[in-house]
């Protein structure tokens, strides 16, 4: 069951002077990240707990993106923060090539967590470096080049991470050089196998896979990567029976199979990883957001029995300064304690079948903009459409400025409202703290409510529903 925990307290005051100075500053000094520096005017945050966060003038917000899909214990969990502190009075910072305990007992209660045999683990510093360090374990071990990537897909910033990402970030950086071989993975709602069913998807991305490889030549492909369930590309769950076809194909060829877990996974859809949804075990898995709720940066690799041996006595190529930092292994191991005594995975599973998944239902019929909901545990997303029959995006693919509008206006009433929230292109995603309690949960729903009205005004059925006719309380 969802827990009912207190709600969060106010803002512990309101300082408008002070976040004037804090916001001046950073645009004098800091360079953020995806954004033309002169068209973003960034919110400055005084404070955070639980699923919420308040600015200098005491407005409160309900995140309905968990930081960026991380905080799945919400903020300032109390067992965690003690945790960094206990451990930052005792040894504050090690190098990796030492057996320190924090980083230890993280890498064993990591390890009891993950499926199969994946029972090695090396550390990073987030999620763009374990898949950076599983494409270069998978070309060491099977000394091939190539990896095949999905086109709807996010793995990272860093060079080769960004490479296999199909979504436009990728087009500024994609060298066309890095071995990467893009394919279609399955998305029947905007199926490009022109599919009508779960099952013809499934078979129909299987062979489609299958007559790739069979073009790049199997013995050149080093490791399939994807996202077990892509997360910022559209929360896609895969149909039944397609990661286990992808393991077979993998298998056939002597190919790596790396799942991407670095926002699925610690509990986000209900279970520890999504592949336990299907029972799937790959061969390495990367992770990181989740596993200490992105407390302090931290990131890795589970590496199963095979590819470990491998590095048995042959050195491993990569290396990192702050792998397995102790401050960030302490926030590991105190986070997966909180869960399991808390029960939060449970407590995700029950959200979305209870709470998350037919709220998010209920608001499709209400309002003709939103053509699909889609998800599972605390990982949910709403496809908006202009036209639910022809399926037309609400804005185009990968809008910017007045072509985005519709968007941004729907973003605007979520924030208006009390609700911060996850928005690429044409989708909201709906992934607050996996412990969010129900009364806030439907208290987000119901600031999305009264949202969705606005993107209703840029449908085909638009003279039918507007804002002023149809108000919400959202408070």
């Amino acid at each position: 069951m969802t827990p009912e925990a207190p709600r969060a307290p106010r803002a512990p005051y309101a300082d408008p002077a002070a976040g004037a100075a804090v916001k001046a500053t950073d645009r004098a000094h800091v360079f953020h990240s995806w954004s033309a520096q002169g068209l973003i005017d960034p919110l400055a945050v005084a404070c955070a707990e639980g699923a919420y966060f308040w600015d200098y003038d005491g407005n409160r917000y309900l995140d309905f993106t968990s930081g960026l899909v991380f905080t799945n214990i919400g903020y300032q969990h109390p067992a965690v923060v003690a945790a960094i502190q206990e451990q930052a009075g005792r040894l504050t910072t090690f190098a990796p090539a030492f057996a320190i305990e924090a980083r230890s007992e993280a890498a064993r209660m990591i390890a009891e967590r993950t499926p199969g045999d994946l029972d090695k683990i090396f550390f990073t510093n987030g999620g763009a470096e374990a898949v950076e360090n599983a494409v270069r374990m998978a070309r060491v071990h099977t000394g091939r080049t190539k990896v095949l990537s999905a086109y709807r897909s996010y793995h990272g910033a860093t060079s080769t991470a960004i490479n296999l990402t199909g979504d436009p970030r990728r087009w500024a950086s994609d060298t066309g050089s890095a071995g990467v071989v893009r394919f279609w993975a399955p998305f029947l709602y905007r199926s490009p196998f022109y599919a009508s069913t779960e099952a013809e998807e499934c078979a129909r991305a299987l062979r489609h896979l299958e007559d790739t490889l069979a073009f790049e030549g199997p013995s050149t492909v080093a490791a399939v990567v994807l996202e077990t369930i892509p997360g910022t590309a559209g929360i896609m769950p895969p149909p039944p029976g397609y990661l286990a076809g992808v393991r077979e194909i993998c298998d056939r060829y002597g190919i790596v199979f790396v799942l991407d877990e670095v926002m699925a996974g610690f509990g986000r859809t209900g279970r520890w990883f999504a592949a336990d949804h299907d029972e799937v075990v790959p061969d390495l898995m990367t992770f990181a957001k989740g596993v200490n709720s992105g407390y302090v940066p931290l990131g890795g690799v589970a590496v199963n029995a095979e590819i470990a041996a491998t590095f048995e006595t042959r050195p491993y190529p990569g290396g990192l300064t702050y792998s397995g930092h102790p401050l960030a292994c302490a926030a590991a191991v105190a986070t997966l304690r909180v869960m399991e005594e808390e029960r939060t995975v449970e407590a995700a599973a029950h959200l979305g079948e209870h709470v998350l998944g037919p709220g998010l239902r209920e608001l499709a019929e209400r309002h003709p903009s939103v053509g699909e909901v889609r998800g599972l545990g605390a990982f949910w997303a709403l496809e908006l459409v202009r036209d639910r029959e022809t399926r037309e995006p609400l804005v185009p693919y990968n809008a910017t400025g007045e072509a985005n509008a519709p968007m941004a206006a729907f973003g605007a009433a979520c924030r208006k409202n009390g609700l911060w929230p996850f928005i690429n292109m044409n989708r909201t995603h709906v992934v607050p703290a996996c412990n969010i309690t129900e009364e806030e949960a439907k208290e987000g729903l119901a600031a999305l409510d009264a949202a969705l009205f606005t993107a209703d005004e840029h449908t085909v059925d638009a003279a039918l529903f507007t804002a002023d006719e149809h108000t919400v309380d959202a408070a």
